[in-house]
């Protein structure tokens, strides 16, 4: 036994070994001692008198996949070994292989995922300078491929996929500017492969294996060497580790990166819209206010559409069409929700059942699901827009749930093997094996009265048990009385059990009738799931239509009860949104009513606003509303606003707020620069920037000469500029305005009274000079004392005196004033009209009396702005 286990576990080096023995997985050796660790389960030992007894450790085979997920869940891979021939059949050593590995790309048990979160496998290829990249969720049989030059595009794309795993060739993996990075930002669970099973011939035969087809032309990634060494190493890892070819993965979408809307991942969070800062849960993010879909395949198809908004409009107005025919028919579309809610999660069904995996309760949900097809299709035919049609033949499904009612049982359990499964009525040979099961419990309790009445022993009884099979047990105060005839087999401490040539004969009947009938069902059931593999590519499809359908009518519900409006589309760099609200933080303020906002950008005008106002005004709120406002349009959703009309956006970049990455040795200015590097070097003409401060990480001059820097030149970015929203509390970038053509002022209004500031949230033109920040101190809870002092202090500074030079003349100890302003800012309002002025000079004209008068009349000038 060790030795085939030895054997085996050679073969699978990198996983944790189950190996079945009986009703137990064991584990020996260095997996029982790291399993144990983890699982927190006894750690013994093979042969515990030897000098050097192996360990051991065990799971029961019923609760395995509980402590198989803690497993995968820690990072680690499993490798099922099970008992492949019948114990009673076998000569000598059962045979044993392993049937599937477990990691964590490779889930397909409902209890091991998230019902609406993808499970991504990802593949990395490279061929020359381009890189591929695939992924493969196998419990969905969603499967894409892409490829680009762009390594920062790779990147952005990795971490929107957000894989739970990732295949590297060895070549990639010993890339120490690239590699380095996955693993310390990204992922952990990475498998490094030969370089060979990424070549794009050998990938490419893989896939027309796997596709069944002559060539990839109707994929549209024939020609893509490094997306299809990706994807067919993909096809290598799954055949390896599900020890099968996966009849459910029958086609690759090929899509490009220059498709959709990229928010890069530090855009996401900053936006937080699948995740809170907080947290990283959905509450309090845009996914949260979107998903209201009732199927787990609508959920993941609504947070697809998060990360994916497209830059098409004619998709993006299909969608509006499909939103608006719903909002426009409330009643019909909450008939169509409710027909929803029984249809269960078709595309994990399906491929679960396809990989051999799914039991008679999956069949059992399956059939549900396809009978409430019938409902949703008739509330459909009510709607209009072309995405509520479905123009494919549901005839096989229904055939389909019909043969499931009349063979599985609805109190099916859910183990295979252990029958309980078919319908009586369905197989008459099952039925006659079922009563004779049947019968036979009717048999013994006859047995059992007769026997009584026999040997005048009322106590005496007839039992079953695995060990000794059929017994009929007297006790010990009545053994004088057991018949001649009656065969002892177990003595125990208070009773005897004995058999007889009758109950031997019985016994060999029911259990030959109890095992023909477990393995008769276990075949009825697989010819039966196999009927059902074999219709999976209809059930995929209905499946995405109704996940289509479903985020489609949430985006009406949404839109109702929420006042949002339809967008409309431009690919003119407008973007208008007027009495827009930002759609998360409307649903979670309590005790005031939420201010909207309206801004303008276009691209002749106004492409770069300069938002000054006091911390806690709102500008924050305004800048990433808009941003909301604008994925939201380009997936194809109604938003908070009463008008708008959105530019397609390429990119959205957001700099809001920093923290100290102290891990990585980098401090709150590091991190804002590297944010702001990103922005500069990577935008374009349609993208959207999102600025809240800049420069704040270091000193005031610094600070601001940067920010201001930053600012010209997205205003001048590639001749074009790029639209871009900058708040900041440098109120001198205000002067832009008067300096750039297309910048503009605003500020966030606030209304003083009684030395409080009220805030009014509310964005008007015009740049502001204050900064309230000590009305924001009380605000916070700073004490009085301290606001009072900062009071002095403020005003001895914006007198051009040092605070501790003003008391000092003040208590009379003779020391002077300090001459000259303590500069807050990089230009006060006397310098920069003098900079102006001698900007404008030609010296080369100008002759010297000319110069002394013009000399003179600064210096007046100079003198009445000090006065």
């Amino acid at each position: 036994m060790m030795q085939q286990y030895l054997s085996i576990k050679e073969r699978y080096p990198d996983a944790l070994l189950f190996y079945r023995m009986g009703d137990f997985y064991e584990m020996f050796f260095e997996d029982a001692q790291l399993a144990s660790g983890v699982l927190e389960i006894t750690l013994t030992s093979r042969n515990k008198h030897d000098e050097s007894p192996v360990p051991m450790c065990g799971v029961p085979y019923r609760a395995a996949q509980a402590y198989i997920s803690r497993l995968i869940e820690s990072g680690y891979k499993v490798a099922i070994c099970d008992q492949v021939e019948d114990p009673k059949a076998a000569k000598g050593l059962v045979k044993r292989e392993v049937v599937r590995v477990v990691t964590p790309g490779m889930i397909v048990e409902d209890e091991l995922l998230d019902a609406k979160t993808n499970n991504f496998i990802l593949a990395l290829s490279r061929h020359q300078h381009i890189t591929g990249l695939a992924s493969l969720d196998i419990s969905t049989g969603a499967f894409r491929l892409t490829e680009t030059a762009d390594r920062n595009a790779i990147i952005d794309e990795i971490m929107r996929v957000a894989p739970r795993e990732m295949l590297l060739p060895e070549s990639l993996n010993a890339d120490a500017a690239f590699t380095p990075f996955i693993k310390e930002n990204l992922i952990s669970a990475i498998t490094v492969m030969e370089d060979r099973l990424f070549e794009f011939a050998g990938s490419r035969q893989r896939l027309l294996k796997q596709f069944d087809t002559l060539s990839l032309e109707g994929f549209g990634c024939e020609s893509m060497k490094a997306g299809v060494g990706a994807a067919g190493a993909l096809i290598h890892y799954v055949s390896e580790t599900q020890c099968q070819k996966l009849e459910h993965l029958s086609a690759v979408q090929t899509y490009f990166l220059g498709q959709f809307l990229v928010v890069d991942d530090q855009s996401c969070r900053n936006l937080e819209l699948s995740g809170n800062i907080r947290t990283g849960s959905r509450q309090g993010t845009l996914l949260g206010i979107l998903d209201q879909t009732v199927t787990a395949m609508g959920g993941r198809l609504m947070a697809h559409w998060l990360r994916y908004p497209q830059l098409d409009p004619a998709p993006i107005q299909v969608r509006f069409d499909a939103v608006a025919d719903a909002v426009g028919q409330m009643q019909t579309r909450r008939d169509l929700r409710e027909s929803l809610k029984p249809v269960r999660d078709l595309e994990r069904l399906g491929s679960k059942i396809s990989m051999g995996h799914g039991n008679a309760r999956d069949l059992t949900a399956l059939k549900r699901s396809i009978q409430a097809l019938t409902d949703v299709f008739s509330v459909l035919s009510s709607l209009s827009a072309a995405p509520y049609t479905y123009d494919r033949d549901t005839t096989k499904l229904h055939a389909l749930a019909d043969l499931i009612h009349r063979a599985i049982r609805e109190d099916a359990p859910p183990v295979i093997s252990e029958g309980g499964m078919i319908r009586e009525g369905y197989d008459n040979g099952l039925d006659e094996l079922i009563r004779i099961s049947k019968d036979g419990k009717g048999w013994l309790a006859e047995l059992e009265a007769k026997e009584r009445n026999t040997t005048g022993i009322n106590s005496l009884k007839v039992r079953y048990n695995k060990v000794f099979g059929y017994y009929i047990e007297v006790s010990r105060t009545h053994s004088e009385s057991v018949p001649d005839h009656y065969i002892r087999k177990q003595t125990l401490v208070n009773a005897e059990r004995y058999i007889t040539d009758e109950l031997k004969h019985f016994e060999s009947r029911v259990l030959n009738a109890a095992d023909q009938r477990n393995d008769l069902e276990m075949n009825i059931f697989v010819s039966i799931r196999d009927r059902v593999k074999a219709h999976h590519a209809d059930i995929r499809e209905v499946a995405r239509f109704i996940a289509r359908v479903d985020c489609l009518t949430t985006f009406a519900e949404v839109a109702q009860n929420n006042g949002y409006c339809r967008p409309k589309i431009n690919t003119e760099g407008i973007l208008e949104i007027r009495e827009g609200r930002h759609p998360v933080v409307e649903k979670l303020i309590t005790g005031e009513r939420f201010v909207p906002n309206s801004i303008v950008m276009d691209n002749l005008k106004n492409q770069v606003l300069i938002i000054t106002g006091p911390n806690m005004a709102g500008k924050s709120t305004v800048l990433r509303q808009v941003a909301l406002v604008t994925i939201m349009a380009q997936m194809g959703s109604f938003v908070p606003a009463e008008k708008a009309n959105i530019a397609i956006t390429d990119r959205i970049f957001t700099r809001v707020g920093a923290l100290d990455n102290l891990s990585a040795g980098q401090s709150t200015f590091m991190v804002e620069m590297q944010e702001t590097a990103n922005i500069v070097n990577n935008a374009t003409e349609k993208s959207l920037v999102i600025l809240d401060e800049i420069g704040r990480g270091t000193s005031t001059y610094d600070g601001l000469s940067i920010a201001w820097a930053v600012a010209e030149h997205l205003h001048d970015l590639n001749g074009t500029g790029t639209r871009t929203l900058f708040a900041t509390h440098y109120h001198e970038l205000t002067e832009l305005e008067n300096q750039l053509d297309r910048v503009k002022n605003y500020n966030i209004a606030v209304k003083e009274w009684n030395d409080e500031i009220i805030f009014l949230r509310k964005l008007v033109e015009g740049g502001t000079n204050r900064s309230y920040g000590i009305q924001v101190a009380r605000l916070a809870g700073i004490p009085e004392p301290v606001i009072r002092r900062s009071k002095v202090i403020l005003a001895q500074i914006e007198a051009g005196m040092h605070p501790r030079a003003a008391e000092n003349n003040e208590a009379g100890t003779g020391s002077k004033k300090r001459k000259g302003h303590i500069q807050l800012g990089l230009f006060s309002p006397m310098e920069r009209k003098l900079l102006e002025s001698l900007q404008m000079l030609d010296l080369s004209r100008m002759t010297p009396i000319d110069a002394l008068n013009l000399l003179n009349e600064l210096q007046i000038k100079a003198q009445s702005d000090v006065n």
